[in-house]
């Protein structure tokens, strides 16, 4: 390492010196400052010479000394040329904070569980990116319009993330930036005026997967982690969503009714209800041994695989991304959420009856089960068909 690196780590260690008065032909009260656009400490000088009477002056500038002294500690910066204390406040602190807020509005359930996790995500991946920037942010006043465009770059084009998920993240940061103005770190949102792509670009839905596609991601998945292959079959046979999914234990696994129960609590409609569990689910569960594991533990824990701990729903859509969708290059049109919509579509297809559907996808209405009824195979009700009268 370079003398010059060292000094700069060690200037930003050292955030300040303590003030002192210095006399001689000019009086002042002297101390350094790290400033952060330098990346170096500058001495900042405030000078005393206008109080004529010497004992007078070394008074004032004890007081000036006490004053300057505690400012320092409570994280003032002379360099930085806001007029709002808060805005002295550090990056990291802020992101703390904001942390700690959402994270009371999770376990008050005024933020749902999957809204909690993104925005957790959103905020680690930001902390991490200005972690490694060649020269970061200190301060939250340098959190401003052109950090935030940056970082979307980042976003977008580093990380080759859609536009969709750019827009996520813009939509995450306008959020934030309602929070820093709400707290009085900043007085203008540093959001305002960066737009969406969504306002250019159509927002991809996800599609039914064509049978083909199907067969190419089962194989690869059986290769390479039947745990997954398990979730897969579960939601596209059950139609058990995801978030569902991740919450349910060895204990809701009835065998001998092949059935798994959905409990209230946990499902969307907070009703509880037993889906048919297929003999090709059992099956894969048993080559799985799942059933020598404690009733109590979650079927998808850790890896995807049986424990005590409990794991979000989002380790579906990672591995899917990351494990299934990339190496096999499929249209990012096919997403894991795609198996339900296959499943049912298929199970339609199959001339399976549209009631029975219906209750295994938990369907409000027979009319939401409907639009899955591909346009090929709908045909015409025999009741209606037969119908007539003397009119």
């Amino acid at each position: 390492m370079s003398t010059g690196q060292q000094k700069n780590e060690l200037a930003q260690v050292i955030a300040y010196t303590p003030p002192r008065l210095y006399t001689g032909v000019e009086w002042y009260v002297g101390w350094y400052s790290y400033d952060p656009i330098l990346q170096s400490s500058r001495r900042k000088k405030i000078k005393v010479n206008h109080i004529k009477n010497k004992v007078e002056r070394r008074k004032y500038a004890n007081d000036l000394i006490a004053r300057v002294y505690e400012k320092l500690r409570r994280g003032w910066n002379p360099w930085i040329a806001v007029d709002n204390s808060k805005s002295y406040s550090t990056f990291e602190e802020v992101c703390n904070n904001y942390d700690k807020l959402i994270t009371k509005r999770f376990t008050e359930k005024l933020y749902r569980e999957d809204t909690y996790t993104s925005y957790l995500s959103y905020l680690r991946n930001l902390k991490k990116y200005n972690a490694e920037l060649k020269i970061s942010i200190t301060y939250i006043y340098q959190f401003d319009k052109q950090y935030i465009i940056d970082f979307l770059e980042h976003i977008y084009i580093d990380r080759d993330n859609s536009a969709q998920t750019r827009d996520n993240y813009l939509g995450w940061l306008k959020s934030f930036s309602d929070y820093l103005t709400q707290k009085g770190y900043m007085k203008e949102k540093p959001t305002e005026g960066i737009a969406t792509f969504s306002k250019w670009t159509k927002k991809k839905e996800r599609e039914y997967i064509p049978e083909d596609v199907l067969m190419k991601v089962k194989n690869h998945i059986e290769k390479n982690n039947k745990y997954f292959l398990l979730a897969n079959y579960i939601l596209f046979y059950t139609f058990i969503r995801p978030k569902e999914m991740s919450k349910l234990k060895i204990n809701d696994i009835k065998l001998k009714n092949r059935t798994i129960v959905i409990q209230g609590e946990q499902s969307k409609n907070h009703r509880t209800a037993s889906i048919t569990l297929p003999m090709k689910v059992i099956h894969l569960m048993l080559d799985l041994n799942i059933f020598n594991y404690p009733g109590d533990f979650y079927l998808f824990s850790k890896k995807m695989q049986p424990g005590e701990e409990y794991a979000n729903e989002k380790q579906f859509r990672d591995y899917w991304h990351h494990h299934v969708r990339q190496p096999l290059k499929l249209s990012d049109k096919y997403k894991f959420y795609s198996l339900k919509d296959t499943g049912v579509t298929m199970m339609l297809r199959a001339n399976t009856d549209i009631l029975s559907v219906r209750d295994q996808a938990r369907h409000s209405s027979i009319l939401i089960t409907d639009t899955y009824t591909p346009h090929d195979i709908a045909k015409a009700n025999p009741l209606i068909d037969k119908f007539q009268c003397d009119f």
